[in-house]
């Protein structure tokens, strides 16, 4: 049976507030955020109490944008790799998230049912709760479609594709078909792409993809089925579109613009920008084996990636965090944080990564906040996030990882 724990002397961030709650008392009970007080919790013999000493009690890192099974910057030979070498990539992924705060994420490309159920039996031990999409679906020659141009020739005998990352689905039909497969492997988003990319080797990037039909196809199968649609998108026609045509999420927002944020605002959508991974790609992209078609798509949206982010900011527009690192650089999955703050407020950082990605998830209460009632993945923090959000970039900084009322760290 597992113990009791009370976090005592704590200044809390609720997940939302930028106001701290000073001196609370926390009580977690079977995984489960039982009583917040602020007078003294009863103690039992059967309790643990951690001191937190004065330091900052704040719920669990949201990423809303992860692909796990990305195991390499050439999405193209990842696509072709092994499942069993991407299965064992994944599980170092999850577990170095954890490491850096991240108590769940948001696959938006490649995580299945194997990989959810291992995490569910307990296979992997302690990792972040997984939201996974399954396959991305995508046009034939769209962000999709890792397979290299210069196969021009190649024929599939059916006329249809799919790897570990992506199924192609072409017409209505196909993408309604594409959709309801991957509910029935338990997705609980679907990702479609709906402009080009940076990874993929032939689209153009500042291209839509994707025509209304099919895009209403997969927001019709998704939403009759208690779902969701995120879309891939980089310049602002694919964003504006995509909220028009009822997608909840939109992943990116690169090229955006102010009539495109107007859009998304109205509409209700979330913006999820993924900033880490445009940083990381520029510094070391072509070192660690980016395609050369791809380091020059990267260089149309480093400079305007940042300002993307006013844009959004400027527009009311619900905004997510997303990190997006491919391969070896998810060890960078912490410096979200610090790009953002180059335009961005401490407090609207850590909303995005908190309260509006638990939105984001549909576990608004649940996660992201510090709240009775409330899942008790809990850190404690070194200095004040609230004031300096770079301190969540040093993992010695986080003192206690708690994730569903375990401990995956207690340095205090």
């Amino acid at each position: 049976m597992e113990k009791k724990v009370v976090f005592r002397a704590a200044r809390i961030f609720d997940g939302e507030s930028a106001q701290l709650r000073q001196g609370a008392e926390v009580l977690v009970e079977a995984g489960v955020i039982r009583q917040i007080s602020d007078t003294p919790v009863t103690v039992s013999d059967d309790c643990e109490v951690v001191d937190c000493g004065g330091r900052v009690l704040m719920p669990g890192l949201i990423d809303a944008h992860v692909h796990v099974y990305a195991a390499g910057l050439n999405v193209t030979r990842v696509a072709q790799s092994p499942p069993t070498y991407i299965a064992h990539f994944a599980t170092k992924f999850l577990k170095a998230a954890l490491d850096r705060g991240f108590t769940t994420v948001r696959d938006v490309g490649g995580a299945e049912v194997g990989l959810a159920s291992a995490i569910r039996d307990g296979l992997l031990g302690l990792t972040p709760r997984l939201f996974y999409g399954g396959r991305v679906i995508s046009q034939t020659g769209g962000h999709g479609d890792f397979r290299p141009g210069d196969h021009a020739l190649d024929v599939g005998c059916c006329g249809c594709h799919a790897d570990h990352i992506a199924v192609l689905a072409d017409g209505a039909d196909a993408v309604r078909k594409a959709v309801r497969e991957e509910l029935r492997r338990g997705a609980s988003h679907i990702k479609v792409m709906a402009s080009g990319g940076v990874a993929s080797p032939t689209d153009p990037l500042e291209r839509c993809q994707y025509s209304d039909e099919e895009i209403r196809a997969a927001v019709d199968e998704a939403t009759r089925a208690g779902s969701y649609v995120a879309t891939h998108c980089h310049p602002a026609e694919a964003i504006r579109r995509s909220a028009t045509l009822g997608v909840r999420t939109i992943e990116h927002c690169t090229l955006v613009d102010d009539e495109s944020a107007a859009v998304v605002a109205e509409k209700g959508a979330y913006g999820v920008p993924t900033m880490a991974v445009i940083f990381a790609l520029l510094q070391e992209g072509e070192k660690l084996g980016l395609p050369p078609a791809s380091v020059t798509k990267l260089k149309k949206i480093g400079d305007s990636a940042l300002g993307g982010l006013e844009i959004l900011k400027k527009a009311g527009v619900k905004m997510g965090l997303g990190t997006d690192l491919l391969g070896p650089q998810h060890v960078l999955e912490s410096t979200e944080f610090s790009i953002r703050s180059q335009v961005l407020t401490s407090i609207d950082i850590l909303r995005s990564a908190c309260a509006v990605n638990a939105e984001i998830v549909n576990m608004p209460g649940k996660l992201g906040c510090v709240r009775e009632g409330a899942l008790a993945d809990l850190l404690v923090v070194e200095g004040d996030p609230v004031k300096d959000v770079t301190v969540l970039c040093e993992q010695e900084n986080l003192r206690v990882i708690m994730k569903d009322g375990q401990f995956h760290k207690k340095a205090i």
